[in-house]
């Protein structure tokens, strides 16, 4: 079983940015993909972006390519995402998951991942 912790959340204003991260308890952290999705109220998950077991490929959504970054560091079991150049439409509850799926074309769905995180909120002000 991997426990998942999310942080970084916060209140930031537009143009602003953030860092989130995202601590894994599993030993084994470098064999999973990971991947970042988030919530908005009303809203459905919406794949944020993921990166492979090295870190050497990752993938985005549409809506933050170019203003996010996602990256890991497997000696300290953690993902990030740095979030550049915030939108009010980036508000919303941001999970952390990871997935044992080695298909890339996988990687953006919700039903891909095994391991969710609580969530951290992110607000963006305008």
């Amino acid at each position: 079983q991997v426990q998942l912790v999310e942080s970084g959340g916060g209140l930031v204003q537009a143009g602003g940015s953030l860092r989130l991260s995202c601590v894994a308890s599993e030993r084994t952290f470098s064999s999973y993909v990971m991947g970042w999705f988030r919530q908005a109220p009303g809203k459905e998950r919406e794949f944020v972006a993921a990166v492979s077991w090295s870190g050497g490929r990752t993938n985005y959504g549409d809506s933050v390519k170019g203003r996010f970054t996602i990256s890991r560091d497997n000696a300290k079991n953690t993902v990030y995402l740095q979030m550049m150049s915030l939108k009010p439409e980036d508000t919303a509850v941001y999970y952390c998951a990871a997935t044992t799926r080695g298909h890339e074309s996988s990687w953006t769905r919700v039903s891909a991942y095994n391991y969710w995180g609580q969530g951290t909120q992110v607000t963006v002000s305008s």
